[in-house]
């Protein structure tokens, strides 16, 4: 099955989009008179569109367009890009942010190598700089896009990415500042601590192969790294190691929430003893008192 995700782009790629203050079907929100209220666009009353063909190459959908009324300027979109699928070349009169929240993307200015782009990842693209960003040619990818509209446009449409453009490798991801159980400098690692008295080809193995190699390979990010190592140890039911990851995992861009998710969908395939340990250890990694028993 191949994956799409969502990604914000320029609301006028679209005409129609609901202006701040307004929604889709006519169900804004609102708490305060009218000049001063707070809306909250629904996101299951707003409709979706495709993506025009002059400025797309492969399947794309846009939905949840969002324009703010004046004297606000910022713009924006959510724009489901599937594998492979990528805008045109465009510019943007005031820069665009774009902030990676899942998937594998691409992007690249006119000049430059391609670079991967993953979650996690927060792209400037600085005004009047010619540029393309999508998917992967095989994971779909999603970014929240920010932009502004400088004398009441937000962007230039210019020529289609050809294939080749498109299918150039794209520059090596930097590798990691420091690897996950990294020690300053003239201290030992943990895994030192751990068992290096006892078993020291082991430690090195720990800190050279484990650390040193695979958690600094870039075709996982390290939060991705995390998510893979708190599902083995919840599995296993190791909650000593599970605590220490825990940790780390949060330092790595891991949220609560996205802990809690991953040991409720563990509990179907590891048990619900495993799991229901596992909550015990990450309610006192994040400070929450649990019940006595």
């Amino acid at each position: 099955m191949r994956l799409c995700a969502a990604v914000i782009v320029p609301v006028a790629v679209l005409a129609g989009a609901p202006l701040h203050g307004q929604q889709a079907g006519g169900s804004a929100v609102t708490t305060a008179p009218e000049e001063k209220a707070i809306v909250v666009m629904r996101s299951e009353a707003q409709s979706a569109r495709q993506g025009p063909a002059e400025n797309f190459t492969g399947s794309v959908r846009v939905d949840q367009q969002f324009q703010a009324s004046a004297p606000g300027r910022v713009s924006g979109a959510r724009v489901t890009f599937e594998p492979g699928a990528r805008t045109a070349w465009h510019s943007h009169p005031l820069g665009q942010t774009l902030i990676v929240t899942t998937g594998v993307g691409r992007v690249q200015r006119w000049g430059d190598p391609v670079d991967e782009i993953r979650p996690g990842d927060v792209v400037w693209i600085p005004p009047g700089q010619k540029h393309w960003h999508g998917a992967s040619p095989t994971t779909g990818m999603s970014h929240i896009g920010i932009l502004e509209r400088l004398d009441g446009k937000n962007v230039d449409w210019m020529e289609k990415v050809t294939d080749e453009q498109y299918g150039a490798a794209p520059r090596p991801r930097p590798a990691p500042v420091a690897a996950p159980d990294a020690a300053p400098a003239g201290q030992p690692t943990r895994a030192q601590r751990l068992m290096g008295d006892f078993s020291p080809k082991l430690a090195q193995l720990t800190d050279d192969v484990l650390y040193g190699d695979v958690w600094a390979r870039p075709q996982l990010s390290p939060r991705d790294r995390s998510l893979v190592t708190i599902s083995a140890l919840v599995a296993m039911n190791r909650p000593d190691q599970l605590r220490s990851h825990l940790a780390l995992a949060r330092d790595n861009g891991v949220t609560e929430e996205e802990i809690a998710e991953t040991i409720t969908h563990l509990a179907f395939y590891a048990g619900w003893p495993s799991a229901v340990a596992a909550v015990t250890v990450a309610k006192e990694v994040f400070g929450r008192k649990s019940e006595k028993q």
